[in-house]
C-alpha cells in the first residue's frame, strides 16, 4: 500500500472535499481518501493499478491541482 499526501490550495468548502473524495475514490486501486477543508490536505492510500500520476491527473482534471 502506498500513501501520498498533497497540499491542495483550491479546497475551500465541504463540496470540494466531497468532490475530491468521490472522484479519487472511483479510481481502481484507491482504498482510502481523506481530505480536509481546514488544512487543505488530501491523503490517499492506494495499490496498483492506481499510480501517483493517475491520481494527480484526476486532481488537475477536476480543478484541484495538487502540490506535494
Amino acid at each position: 500500500m502506498t500513501k501520498v499526501e498533497y497540499f491542495v490550495p483550491n479546497i475551500s468548502c465541504g463540496h470540494c472535499v466531497h468532490t475530491i473524495k468521490m472522484e479519487i475514490g472511483e479510481l481502481a486501486g484507491v482504498s482510502n481518501v481523506e481530505a480536509s477543508q481546514d488544512s487543505k490536505k488530501v491523503i490517499i492510500e492506494f495499490d496498483p493499478p492506481a499510480t501517483e500520476q493517475k491520481i494527480e491527473s484526476v486532481l488537475v482534471e477536476i480543478n484541484y491541482p495538487p502540490k506535494k
